[in-house]
């Protein structure tokens, strides 16, 4: 690979950190091509992209995007492969799925919206994580859940102000 494959690289891996906002890095060492290609294709599945890169070009790519990744250098050590996901948990769950079928892929980090997650017993807490939408959802749901109440109350009364009164009375 000349310098000119290399940057190309750089720039394509810190445009998909920032595009995506969820990366996870694993190590896929001394696994042979028919499974790596089980994983690849598992993943295009799934929906995530797959990247084998040197670790070097993964930090330089961090660093080019521009979030604060250092937390996540340490783990750049040995063979390295990158998984992009819109997804948070996508990454996590394929993982454990391929696990059940042998000891590798292990999760060395992962990057989802600005929080870093360090080592493979990371990876049910990460299985775990609700979305940003799934979040708001809840939130929603309990913002509105006293009017509701309300409201519903207000109906049972009839909409008089007695039934208002006598509502109020109840909840006091």
């Amino acid at each position: 690979m000349n310098k000119e494959e290399k940057h190309d690289l750089v720039l394509a891996l810190s445009e998909q950190m920032k595009e995506f906002g969820n990366f996870y890095i694993t190590d896929t060492s001394e696994l042979t091509v028919a499974k790596i290609n089980n994983i690849r294709r598992q993943c295009f599945d799934s929906d995530i992209t797959m990247k084998v890169a040197k670790n070097s070009l993964i930090k330089k790519a961090m660093e080019a995007a521009g979030g604060d990744y250092t937390a996540m250098f340490d783990v750049l050590k040995g063979s390295s492969s990158i998984l992009f996901s819109k997804s948070a948990t996508a990454p996590a769950k394929l993982i454990k799925k391929l696990r059940k079928q042998g000891n590798k892929p292990i999760l060395k980090a992962a990057y989802i919206d600005s929080a870093i997650f360090v080592g493979d017993e990371q990876l049910d807490t990460l299985i775990k994580l609700k979305s940003k939408e799934q979040l708001i959802g809840e939130i929603i749901g309990l913002l509105q859940s006293p009017a509701k109440n309300v409201i519903s109350a207000l109906q049972s009364g009839g909409n008089t102000l007695a039934g208002l009164v006598k509502t109020l009375q109840e909840r006091g």
